[in-house]
């Protein structure tokens, strides 16, 4: 009785057998004085026709002082960092587009502690760009405690705080990109 192990590698032979030979028995691309014997002209002419990709151009890019998406250069996730870096940091995400603050108390003895999240919803500096959600925690016991939403007004307090911070930044960013040629203003 013949093993399937054996059936299975019979098999895989007689079909690569059957493809090669449907091919011509020549491979494609064997034929040497078709190409330019420089392989940057063939890469080149390669990627003219749509015919590959290059990983070496993203990087080359990235060595020569390319554009950079850091956090510091948006101004909304700036502002709102300002405007709230006086509380602990939980958990930050800046791909996500989340901070959370830690639970945040003014007294030490105090029972009542607050929780702060803002959700980036786009990068551009208007109203509906933020999500902020505000936690109050309350404490009687040290096991005892109440967590609850606040739905008053520092949630657009915050808003607003950002969004004029965000604004400043905008501007002064703009105008440190503007450039002065013999009195005049470019941009």
């Amino acid at each position: 009785m013949i093993s399937y192990k054996t059936l299975k590698t019979t098999f895989i032979v007689i079909l690569s057998f059957f493809f090669l030979n449907s091919c011509g028995g020549k491979l494609p691309g064997a034929d040497a004085r078709k190409y330019d014997p420089d392989p940057k002209k063939r890469v080149a002419k390669n990627l003219s026709e749509g015919r590959g990709f290059r990983l070496s151009e993203s990087m080359n890019k990235s060595r020569g002082g390319g554009v950079f998406e850091f956090a510091s250069s948006n101004e909304l996730w700036r502002a709102s960092l300002d405007t709230i870096d006086f509380m602990p940091l939980g958990s930050v995400n800046y791909s996500g587009g989340i901070i959370i603050t830690d639970w945040y108390s003014t007294d030490e003895a105090s029972n009542k502690s607050i929780k702060i999240s803002i959700r980036f919803l786009t990068n551009e500096i208007r109203s509906d760009a933020l999500d902020i959600k505000v936690f109050n925690k309350t404490c009687l016991a040290q096991l005892n405690c109440v967590i609850s939403e606040n739905k008053g007004n520092l949630i657009t307090e915050l808003k607003e705080k950002i969004l004029k911070t965000a604004a400043l930044y905008e501007a002064e960013k703009k105008t440190k990109s503007s450039k002065t040629y013999k009195g005049k203003q470019k941009y």
